[in-house]
């Protein structure tokens, strides 16, 4: 019985021994895969504590605090999130876009924003036109109670300014709305001016100018030779033909002796690419007789100048004794664009012929 006590006193000892060992060992790194299973679980356990306490404490602050911060901040976080989504998206749209479709929407972006800036100056235009006839409508109040003159004819003196004031106002605006020229257009499609084909020179063909989808194009964007014959001078809508010589053939909507023609080009202010080096520059025009099919008739040769006013009116150099029905503009030069010449609009003056 006396010899008892010693075995567990050595069991004691090796189990301290051991355990020593085995601490030694896990600070050390040498310990098996038993003990770092151990203190994985045991770090497991510790951050599971931790985000436990931090759901609480948000849930908590939540409640406690007044409901204006609470539903201000996630309301802030929301639009956040929402538009940097939408940013991902169209970035990833235009990534997943074609680079010709890109590029078409880029121009086109930068068509709206001159656009935009057209509008914004002109709303500021008419805001100086507000403040004016504010400050005119004060003072001729002010005059009206003048104590030197008589209060009901100096009101009727005001009454008679303001009417004035608004006519003015509202002629201005009318000439701003009338077209420059004011003469008759004889090659305006809508009054019935059109193109002989057989006498104009082929389109500029760009991939640019056409949409595909899963590599089969199905929508084209090239402006026609008839877009000369229209009133729409935007960005963009010009009739473009290869190089820089062209022609076109111009049945006009009657017979008339011309006098003059006019040209026009949009400005490097509203130009996407913030030139103009397409425009036409020297450029002739003849008359053709005998219902378009006979010979050519020079009627003057001149030059637009792209620096000058964006409408340009040119008085013929020859005048013809009969009336023609057809006309021809060649286009002999442009501003320095090495692929092709664009022409936005094309018109023809002169006095009515057809009963001759």
């Amino acid at each position: 019985m006396s010899g008892r006590p010693e075995p567990a006193q050595g069991l004691a000892g090796e189990a301290s021994s051991s355990g020593s060992d085995s601490v030694q060992a896990l600070v050390q790194g040498r310990e098996g895969p038993a003990a770092r299973s151990r203190l994985t679980r045991s770090w497991k356990i510790v951050l599971s504590v931790v985000l436990a306490l931090t759901l609480l404490l948000v849930g908590f602050r939540s409640h406690v605090w007044p409901r204006g911060h609470s539903a201000q901040k996630p309301r802030r976080l929301y639009t956040v999130i929402a538009e940097y989504g939408s940013r991902l998206s169209n970035y990833q749209a235009q990534r997943q876009m074609p680079k010709e479709q890109r590029e078409l929407f880029r121009k086109e972006s930068q068509t709206l924003e001159s656009n935009l800036r057209e509008i914004l100056l002109l709303m500021e235009q008419i805001d100086v036109l507000k403040a004016l006839l504010r400050d005119t409508r004060a003072g001729l109040h002010n005059y009206s109670w003048s104590p030197d003159g008589d209060p009901v004819e100096a009101q009727g003196q005001a009454e008679v300014m303001d009417k004035e004031m608004s006519n003015l106002v509202n002629y201005v605006l009318k000439k701003l709305r009338e077209d420059q020229v004011q003469m008759a257009d004889y090659a305006l499609k809508s009054a019935g001016a059109s193109i002989v084909e057989a006498g104009t020179s082929e389109s500029y063909k760009s991939d640019k100018a056409k949409l595909y989808w899963h590599g089969i194009r199905f929508l084209n964007h090239e402006m026609p030779p008839e877009s000369i014959l229209q009133p729409d001078v935007h960005p963009g809508r010009c009739w473009a033909f290869p190089g820089s010589q062209g022609h076109a053939l111009i049945k006009l909507a009657g017979k008339i002796i011309p006098t003059s023609v006019t040209v026009e080009h949009i400005s490097e202010k509203v130009s996407p690419s913030g030139s103009i080096s397409s425009a036409p520059k020297e450029f002739s025009v003849h008359g053709i007789s005998k219902e378009c099919e006979g010979e050519e008739i020079s009627l003057g040769r001149f030059v637009y100048n792209k620096t000058g006013t964006t409408v340009q009116t040119f008085e013929l150099q020859h005048e013809v004794s009969e009336p023609l029905l057809c006309v021809k503009l060649r286009i002999l030069s442009n501003w320095g664009h090495p692929k092709y010449t664009c022409l936005y609009r094309f018109r023809v003056h002169g006095r009515p012929g057809g009963h001759g």
